[in-house]
């Protein structure tokens, strides 16, 4: 019998379980740990999220019982520097995740700059073209490419974009919710945008090419995008008009993978973390046009 991996949103959380035998790993993105001082510098005096956080994870990790959890990149928010403070945030934050959970494993972000010095020898971190999971689960942060081998996985994990939905009322009044995406990924359309990215030169079927160069037969994966972890952090409205659109600083910032159309983002579905079924984005696109 085929080996059964089961990946879900942990319920009410921006947290994903995945689970293959018994085994449990977490997977949690962007906590931008630091993201304050940001804030500080612009008179804006927000307390260290750094219990509140540890916290939230404490809660989490005590009700699903997983054996490792991988973070998935961006868990500081300074770029390429380390704000001084981050000297404190970050080792405190590690410090108190390996008493929680001693596995730990970091996919690094476009925020991750400079990040080991900061973690306690324990803590593993991969190359930022991320990780594979039992060769049935990719994770990445989402501003690089994957690694050839992700391409063969089920499923594909990534982070970065923070995703939101917004709803308005007739008085113009506007909630934000943080959400999930689920999209469709084009296989065919991945394999050129790594062998390019590869510098592998070829003609014919890019998929056959993949198979030859990496050994890996290349899939449709579903496409998991996950929302930000600190619910501080502000997103990307994910059913923004189309009369208002996405900025080119916005798509230059969304990655090459969705960049690249490899993943069907108009036709993914958007969910809330108590499990709500929102739509396809294009239709809460054209809501939001219609209401707008």
């Amino acid at each position: 019998m085929p080996e059964t991996v089961i990946v879900k949103p942990v319920a009410d959380q921006p947290a994903l379980l995945m689970e293959k035998d018994g085994e449990r790993v977490l997977v949690v993105a962007d906590l931008h740990l630091g993201w304050e001082v940001s804030l500080s510098h612009q008179g804006i005096h927000v307390p260290s999220q750094v219990p509140r956080l540890l916290e939230k994870l404490r809660k989490i990790i005590n009700d699903t019982h997983p054996r490792r959890l991988i973070l998935l990149g961006d868990v500081k928010h300074a770029v390429a520097k380390v704000e001084l403070e981050e000297w404190k945030y970050v080792p405190e934050f590690f410090e108190g995740l390996v008493e929680m959970i001693p596995d730990v494993r970091v996919v690094p972000g476009n925020h991750d700059g400079n990040l080991e010095p900061l973690t306690p020898p324990s803590v593993k971190i991969s190359t930022s073209e991320g990780i594979s999971i039992w060769n049935k689960v990719g994770l990445f942060h989402g501003h690089a490419w994957p690694s050839p081998p992700l391409l063969g996985c089920e499923f594909l994990v990534m982070g970065h974009l923070h995703p939101v939905v917004v709803f308005k009322d007739p008085l113009g009044f506007r909630i934000t919710r943080q959400s999930w995406v689920r999209a469709k990924s084009n296989g065919q359309k991945l394999a050129e945008g790594v062998l390019k990215h590869e510098s592998v030169k070829w003609e014919g079927d890019s998929v056959e090419e993949y198979k030859k160069k990496f050994g890996i037969t290349v899939v449709d994966a579903e496409c998991i995008i996950m929302p930000s972890f600190n619910d501080y952090l502000g997103g990307q409205p994910i059913n923004r008009s189309f009369r208002e659109g996405w900025t080119d600083l916005y798509r230059e910032y969304m990655g090459p993978v969705l960049r690249s159309g490899a993943v069907d983002f108009e036709n993914g579905e958007a969910y809330l973390f108590d499990g709500t079924y929102l739509g396809k984005i294009q239709d809460l696109r054209k809501l939001d046009q219609e209401t707008g």
